[in-house]
């Protein structure tokens, strides 16, 4: 009997007339895909049912969002224990106030020209490192000339100031320039102040000495400048404050472009001048702070008030990754984590929408998206993999919350964020969040 050929089976010869047209293998591979994402619809669409993304992320947000009677509570405590100096900055436009400011706090010239912010018609504030946590209020008279009526009312709104309680030390800085003699104006506003508050101290700062260096002198000379018209002129202008300032010294704060070196003449002297005439506490505070002291001091005291907080949304993380659908609880997750990276924001001073919270995740984590797609395939593993899924959810969680402290503690600190610093700190944290959290149970 003849063996009949099997007519399913393609001979070697027939195989090549027997494949189906392009334009058929296309369509069957849509088919399949259409099938996949039917049976991945239908899945993710009975777990909505039981656990709706939208709600639950809602949910999650109350759940561990932060009240702002909370978050005034725990910086009333912190600030408590801060020793904040009031500087009030009095002098005409351009007599180098804002460079005091950035001589004091190593920020920017931008950023502290952001910074200000109007406080009366004639002055505005600055709050070094943030308004919450201040280590040094600047107050900045605006607007000051020789108008009667503009300079009663300058005294008015500063002895309004001064007439309201602090908790810290204040002092007043006038700032002259030193080949600027018409300050009969400044010295009005200073008598008033001192004959109303004689225990305040004041320090007169006579700035920009480069405008007076003889003309063959490119630099800063040796600190102090000996030239005859350095020292001529901040002996008359001294002559002219006699009386009300308790401490005088030379200084020339520029910027970079300017040439000159050291860019903050004077800055010792000046610290000096001004540890002298305020209390022990702000005195040692303020020669941290031009050591960098008290700018770890202070990055310590968010970072530790911030870590109350990643703890909890790294678990709440944990157990939402531990669901054993793929993708399905990623949305709640972003969720949870855009809430987190807001509200540690707001401790370090930065009102921020959802929307700028969710750029912010984007840009430090950008990385972590292979392994994030990862981890959700993970859960394919019965048990296995859903207890993964927790543990490198909880990590992740936690180091994206160490690497937006470090962000917002350049944003506060006047400082551009680094990206491959940042990026470092996630990965660093990570790894070791990893080991932290291993086996966490859900």
């Amino acid at each position: 009997m003849t063996e009949q050929p099997n007519t399913n089976l393609p001979s070697a010869d027939s195989q090549s007339t027997n494949e189906p047209p392009e334009g058929q293998t296309q369509s069957a591979n849509n088919d399949w895909k259409n099938r996949i994402t039917g049976v991945w619809q239908k899945a993710t669409s009975s777990l909505m049912q039981f656990l709706p993304v939208e709600q639950v992320s809602q949910t999650v947000v109350e759940w561990y969002s932060v009240s702002e009677a909370q978050v005034a509570e725990i910086l009333e405590a912190v600030r408590a224990e801060l020793p904040t100096t009031e500087a009030l900055l009095i002098g005409k436009p351009q007599a180098g106030k804002s460079s005091i400011v950035r001589g004091l706090t190593g920020v920017s010239a931008e950023i502290i020209g952001q910074g200000f912010r109007p406080h009366t018609q004639h002055t505005e504030r600055y709050a070094y490192p943030s308004g919450d946590l201040p280590l040094l209020i600047f107050t900045d008279t605006v607007g000051l000339g020789d108008v009667n009526q503009e300079t009663q009312i300058i005294i008015q709104e500063l002895l309004g100031d001064l007439q309201k309680s602090s908790r810290g030390a204040r002092v007043l800085i006038l700032t002259v320039k030193i080949n600027d003699f018409a300050t009969d104006t400044l010295r009005q506003i200073a008598n008033k102040l001192r004959q109303q508050y004689p225990d305040i101290p004041c320090l007169l700062a006579v700035t920009c000495l480069h405008e007076v260096y003889p003309l063959d002198v490119a630099d800063h000379p040796a600190y102090p400048p000996e030239y005859d018209e350095v020292q001529r002129a901040f002996a008359e202008i001294q002559q002219a404050f006699s009386g009300l300032c308790d401490r005088a010294v030379l200084i020339d704060f520029t910027l970079e472009e300017d040439g000159y070196n050291p860019v903050f003449y004077g800055l010792e002297e000046f610290r000096d001048a001004l540890a002298e005439l305020l209390p022990e506490a702000e005195a040692r505070a303020i020669n941290q702070l031009l050591s960098q002291g008290v700018g770890q001091q202070l990055g310590n005291i968010y970072r530790d008030a911030a870590r109350r907080y990643m703890l909890t949304f790294s678990v709440m993380a944990a157990t939402l990754a531990a669901i054993p659908l793929p993708f399905a609880t990623m949305p709640v997750l972003t969720a949870l984590q855009v809430s987190m990276v807001g509200l540690l924001g707001k401790l370090y001073g930065q009102t921020i929408t959802p929307s700028q919270a969710g750029g912010i995740v984007s840009a430090i984590a950008g990385g972590f998206f292979a392994q994030a797609i990862g981890r959700e395939l993970v859960k394919i593993i019965p048990g296995f993999g859903s207890a993964i899924a927790a543990s490198w959810a909880a990590a992740y969680t936690w180091s994206l919350g160490e690497a937006a402290c470090v962000y917002f503690g350049d944003v506060m600190g006047g400082k551009k964020p680094d990206p491959q610093k940042i990026q470092s700190v996630m990965q660093a944290e990570f790894q070791a969040a990893k080991e932290r959290f291993k086996g966490i149970k859900r």
